[in-house]
């Protein structure tokens, strides 16, 4: 779902999107992340990144924007328009892979955010994505990707897979459901990398895989992850990685796994954390609403991923039940 390097400069938008809808005030911090979120989309429908001077368009984090409005019912204009530039043929295949080249987790993540948003997966972008999805299932039940520069697949792409498929009328494939319950390591969370000696539980992965077992039926598995988590909790309710602070990226994906498996106690520490990463009426008024990375403040080069992810723990909605929808406008955080 994201990368392990957060330093990248994600919201270098040459031209902001001015929308023409009246924007709504929220005391919701959930909404105010959405709105200050959909804000920073270049020309209202995109996320770009900059390496080297040169603007690039980010499909992958476009569509945890998208995520992100769902979760908080916020900003659905632009997740319409964001919705519809993946959409477009060009992008579609530039994310998905061409020339013989396919990825898994860029075809998992975009039929979920088809289905998400309604649109129709089997058309996307001129292309049938759970078909291509389903292609790259491999006789040990991992989806893997097809490309001459190896295959990255991980626990975000295997969960991915499974949560969108979940939602096709043939369900995920039964093999690929084992294969991710085989990768739990012996303290019950989940590795990031598949095949990696000794099993190194990760906290990204296990939030996304107990996701993904649970909407598959795998409760108990799902449960040993979820006390885990639990169990790595911070005890000022963030999750980090390794052993660096806590940070809104980790904690947000922590607290929507935390709100779907009934971890509720361990889900409010972790919104109560988030909380105090977000921008309030104290910062700067452009700044109002986003989610900073970690303690250390607002950072316009990590605030838009963090934002994004830090979104789904504000909401607690999950990735299982996402379907956009709400307030078409993008909501301002009330000050006074």
């Amino acid at each position: 779902m994201r990368r392990r390097v957060v330093t990248v400069a994600l919201l270098c938008a040459v031209s902001l999107f001015v929308p023409t809808t009246t924007a709504s005030a929220t005391h919701d911090r959930a909404d105010a992340a959405a709105g200050w979120l959909a804000r920073q989309l270049v020309d209202g429908e995109r996320v770009e990144v900059d390496f080297g001077g040169v603007k690039y368009p980010d499909q992958g984090a476009t569509v945890d924007a998208v995520f992100a409005f769902a979760a908080a019912r916020a900003s659905d204009d632009f997740a319409d328009r964001a919705i519809a530039w993946l959409a477009k043929p060009e992008i579609t295949a530039g994310y998905l892979g061409s020339d013989g080249e396919a990825y898994a987790g860029a075809h998992a993540k975009l039929l979920l955010a088809a289905e998400v948003t309604g649109k129709d997966p089997a058309t996307f972008g001129g292309v049938d994505l759970a078909t291509g999805l389903r292609g790259l299932l491999t006789p040990s039940g991992r989806f893997s990707d097809r490309s001459a520069f190896g295959d990255y697949s991980n626990a975000f792409t295997q969960s991915l897979a499974l949560l969108a498929l979940d939602r096709t009328s043939a369900g995920a494939p039964a093999s690929a459901v084992d294969f991710l319950v085989g990768t739990q390591c012996p303290d019950g969370g989940f590795p990031l990398s598949f095949g990696v000696m000794p099993c190194a539980s990760d906290i990204d992965a296990t939030a996304l895989v107990t996701q993904a077992l649970r909407a598959n039926g795998k409760n108990l598995d799902a449960r040993e992850g979820l006390t885990w988590l639990v169990g790595v909790q911070a005890a000022n309710g963030g999750f980090g990685v390794g052993t660096s602070a806590p940070n809104a990226n980790s904690t947000g994906l922590a607290a929507q796994a935390l709100w779907s498996g009934g971890r509720l106690l361990a889900a409010v520490k972790a919104k109560s954390f988030l909380r105090t990463l977000q921008v309030g009426c104290a910062g700067p008024v452009a700044d109002r609403g986003a989610i900073a990375y970690d303690a250390t403040g607002f950072d316009p080069l990590t605030a838009g991923r963090s934002t994004a992810q830090g979104v789904l723990g504000l909401a607690g909605v999950g990735l299982a039940n996402l379907h956009s929808g709400g307030q078409h406008a993008a909501p301002v955080l009330t000050c006074p």
